[in-house]
């Protein structure tokens, strides 16, 4: 009888059924531990905050649909100082904090003190598996310490010529085009994307990709349905409610369906690559060349030193998915930066002019273009892939603040106290962009700035690498850097040497953002995360 009713249906009816039944299950659960269970966990501090907008919701849609949350949270900061609450889903709420001193103190009790909400620990090991990224502790300071040695600045040192020649090959393709004319239109984000994963596959693994020279593949197919507009009412509900319910992520929605394919694609490659790294480490190539190579070999040398194949398969997910990312979406928002003020593109191209004939070495580019580190750094604080770390209290705590910090009752107080489960968050996107602390000019691409300490302002107070968020902060930084510093820099100077960009209607062209794993910059009207800019040699 069931089976001839469920016969009837159509597919997505009984999708939506199935749905529905594991929502409930999932739902009912929240509530009783909410409202019946004896385990009450103690409110947040009494803080001031904006209006919750409903109940169920708080302002978790206002805040998702706000084409720039970093300039409301700082509107907030602004409106109820350096710490206040967020109303979210079913009631529950967040701190936000955005004094230095609470930051740093923040950050350096991460993995122990503040760990990974339920959310982020389900998405994490959906997309990516057990690794660094998931580990809390014990376990996190075990794996950092075995990886470490994978990203130091010896080891990136060697990794330097693997991110020229994916410029140049992106510049070979870019001269044919030019060939016929003296200038054309390229959708450099897209470029961008090529460079990064090519680059990573090589640095960090020893493979090539193809993908500057056509080739599709998975992984870059995976990366780019996660950013397809076209998503179902269904996957969007999911995604609102996720917070609350991170076994929501299970579920087989359209959305959830692309993160499968995507960690599968990961695990797949990962898998490959270690299989034949071992095999080069016990065959003719030896494992001193295989750890030259590429990162894996270090990651292999790892898993001697206690860290397990399912870690290092979940690390190096994490390192394709940032290597492609993150690089490809700030070596984007460099290029429409420098096109929308040509002076500096220009003022950048003659400090890398003695540099027609050979390319900066890795300490030319770490330590002999103060120009281009500027605009490296100019970038990452404007332009922050992440804009938020958020976490939950582990045990209780005690904030300190520099500043006094107004409760909802009007007192002042100088620290909070912060019972355990409690969520608090740092909005880097504001902190990196506010004028409390960057000057009146924070929202606006100013390299100059990192020339000058005194133009700092109240930057200075803020810890993390050189002032900014954006690569997190304490036990957690992100581990990458130097990688992601040497790709920036060294791609960069190859397209500023060899070409000079401009957007298409001129410097007043509208930048709009496209959401992705990241968001992802687009020019206006286009359909996807397109940034097509002109582009001329050069001579």
């Amino acid at each position: 009888m069931i089976t001839n009713h469920i016969h009837q249906l159509g597919t997505l009816e009984v999708a939506y059924y199935v749905t529905l039944a594991a929502l409930a299950l999932k739902v009912l659960p929240f509530f009783w531990r909410r409202f019946f269970s004896s385990e009450k966990k103690l409110p947040p501090p009494p803080l001031q905050g904006p209006a919750s907008e409903s109940w169920l919701f708080g302002l978790h849609q206002y805040i998702s649909n706000s084409p720039d949350v970093g300039a409301m949270h700082e509107q907030w900061a602004e409106e109820y100082g350096p710490a206040f609450i967020i109303p979210g889903l079913f009631g529950s709420k967040k701190v936000m904090i955005r004094d230095p001193k609470a930051v740093a103190h923040f950050y350096s009790k991460e993995t122990y003190g503040y760990v990974q909400t339920r959310l982020a620990k389900v998405f994490i090991e959906t997309l990516f598996g057990r690794g660094l990224l998931w580990a809390e502790g014990d376990s996190h300071k075990r794996q950092r310490k075995a990886l470490s040695p994978a990203f130091s600045n010896a080891a990136i040192r060697r990794l330097t010529s693997v991110f020229y020649d994916s410029a140049y090959k992106t510049k070979e393709a870019w001269d044919a085009r030019l060939e016929a004319e003296s200038d054309t239109v390229i959708d450099v984000q897209a470029w961008m994307n090529h460079i990064a994963l090519d680059s990573i596959g090589i640095a960090g693994f020893g493979h090539d990709f193809g993908s500057l020279n056509g080739t599709q593949s998975a992984v870059s197919n995976a990366f780019n349905s996660l950013g397809s507009e076209d998503v179902s009412y269904l996957s969007n509900i999911v995604v609102l409610l996720s917070p609350a319910f991170p076994a929501l992520l299970k579920l087989p929605t359209s959305r959830n369906e692309m993160i499968r394919n995507l960690k599968k694609s990961l695990s797949d490659i990962a898998d490959e690559l270690l299989k034949r790294t071992r095999q080069e480490k016990g065959g003719e190539v030896g494992a001193e060349t295989a750890q030259e190579k590429s990162i894996i070999g270090m990651l292999i040398k790892a898993e001697n030193n206690g860290v397990s194949q399912e870690e290092i398969v979940a690390q190096m997910n994490v390192l394709l998915l940032a290597g492609y990312e993150t690089t490809s979406i700030s070596l984007t928002w460099a290029l429409i930066e420098l096109s929308r003020q040509p002076e500096k593109q220009e003022r950048l191209r003659n400090e890398l002019a003695s540099f027609r004939a050979d390319d900066p070495s890795w300490d030319d580019l770490m330590n002999g273009l103060p120009y281009l580190d500027a605009v490296t750094h100019e970038i990452l604080r404007l332009h922050p892939p992440v804009g938020e770390t958020t976490r939950v209290a582990a045990e209780d705590d005690i904030l300190p603040f520099a500043k006094p910090v107004t409760l909802s009752s009007g007192e002042t107080v100088s620290s909070l106290v912060i019972p355990k489960g409690t969520v608090v968050g740092v909005p880097i996107r504001a902190m990196n962009r506010s004028e409390a602390f960057w000057g009146e000019d924070a929202k606006t691409f100013v390299p100059e700035r990192w020339l000058d300490e005194d133009k700092m302002g109240g930057a200075k107070d803020i810890s993390g690498h050189k002032h900014i968020l954006t690569f997190s902060d304490g036990p957690r930084i992100c581990l990458g850097r130097a990688i992601a510093l040497t790709e920036f820099k060294s791609v960069l100077s190859v397209l500023i040497r060899n070409y000079r960009f401009e957007l298409p209607e001129g410097p007043k062209t509208i930048i709009e953002r496209h959401r992705s794993i990241l968001p992802r910059p687009k020019v206006a009207g286009q359909q996807g995360a397109l940034v097509p800019l002109r582009i001329q040699r050069v001579e």
